[in-house]
């Protein structure tokens, strides 16, 4: 059913447990962003979202704070109710026993595990069920996880600072801030909605960074502790250093391997670091794009140097560029934002398609995508 479909009425409740499920962006990893909001003769009875993974879904909530009230009533839920028991019990199973008469979902679900079963268990039921309403800013809410169903690797999202020239660093490598605090500030809401935050290890070795969150829980308007990301280094010979500031923070730090330098690797780990080992003699992104997943990872920030920055660009791997732009000139000598292959011709340029520009601070902030 497409959005005209629906009545005024459904749009503004499905748009309000849209608002909901916003609330879990930084709590929910590696489970969906889910609101729901329940109603009865055209007044919200009920509402909720999904505010951390282990706990409740969004239904549960709502049909909790409900009551006696869901009997009879419509639901709208941004994803389709889960009809499996995996960590929590089916969902559609708890709106069947509220005995709510109508459930309006955004989309189905792309798990092959529900993939339409939700919407049958309800139907079977004798609930009336819709879908596809606000479908757009419902998939846009979850890219890892609809990636992962659908493609079976992460969302990755690749973010760059660069001068107005292109530039990334000094030609010495000085990067020391190419952006303001404003830019930097808003890096760290990127991070926080992410599973991981991905670099290599020529960036661990340049600059020994933390990748980590720092904003507190009240900056994110969330309740509870602030999740850190794991942080992912690609190092194929294993040059990941035991005293790196990695090591000595809050959050988990995962190194991808080929090394079989077993003394390393236990060294590594006997100082907080989980290293995977690859059976080959460099990393492949293909391959580790599979053990993201395997390693329960769906949304991936990355932050990382020129090379693997164009090795993702090059292999289609960057689903999202997000480029902070700052006012100044660095010069034809600093380092490039990319590293890809020798363009001939300007036919074989790579295309983007640019989805938002604003200023951030005194820089810019542009979003775009490869075409």
């Amino acid at each position: 059913m497409s959005d005209s479909g629906f009545s005024a009425d459904d749009h503004r409740c499905m748009a309000r447990a849209l608002q909901l499920a916003r609330r879990g962006l930084y709590t929910t990893h590696p489970n969906p962003r889910v609101g729901c909001v329940i109603v009865r003769n055209v007044q919200i009875v009920g509402e909720g979202w999904h505010e951390r993974a282990g706990e409740p879904h969004a239904e549960v909530h709502a049909l909790r704070r409900a009551g006696e009230a869901a009997h009879g009533a419509t639901a709208y839920v941004t994803l389709e109710p889960c009809s499996h028991h995996g960590r929590t019990p089916p969902c559609a199973n708890a709106l069947v026993q509220a005995g709510v008469k109508r459930v309006v979902t955004a989309m189905v679900d792309p798990n092959p595990l529900v993939a339409g079963n939700g919407l049958k268990l309800l139907q079977v039921a004798g609930i009336e069920t819709a879908s596809g309403l606000l479908e757009s800013e419902a998939r846009a809410l979850n890219p890892g996880f609809i990636s992962r169903m659908e493609r079976n690797r992460p969302y990755i999202r690749l973010k760059m600072a660069m001068s107005l020239d292109g530039r990334t660093a000094m030609e010495s490598g000085e990067s020391v801030w190419v952006t303001g605090d404003a830019a930097r500030r808003d890096v760290q809401f990127l991070r926080a909605q992410a599973g991981a935050i991905l670099t290599g290890i020529g960036t661990v070795l340049a600059d020994d960074p933390s990748l980590n969150v720092r904003l507190t829980a009240e900056a994110l308007g969330i309740q509870g502790e602030v999740r850190q990301p794991i942080r992912v280094v690609l190092d194929s010979e294993l040059r990941f250093p035991p005293d790196a500031r990695l090591l000595n923070i809050p959050g988990e730090t995962l190194i991808y391997t080929c090394s079989a330098n077993d003394d390393k690797i236990a060294q590594l780990e006997q100082v907080g670091a989980k290293v995977r080992r690859f059976d080959a003699k460099k990393l492949h992104l293909s391959e580790v794009m599979t053990a993201l997943v395997e390693d329960g990872i769906t949304e991936v920030h990355v932050e990382a140097g020129a090379t693997l920055a164009g090795a993702l660009v090059e292999q289609g791997f960057a689903d999202e560029l997000v480029i902070y732009m700052a006012p100044h000139l660095m010069g034809s000598s600093a380092r490039a934002l990319f590293n890809l292959p020798h363009i001939a011709h300007m036919q074989d340029r790579l295309a983007l398609t640019i989805r938002d520009i604003r200023a951030i601070g005194q820089d810019w902030r542009i979003i775009a995508s490869l075409s």
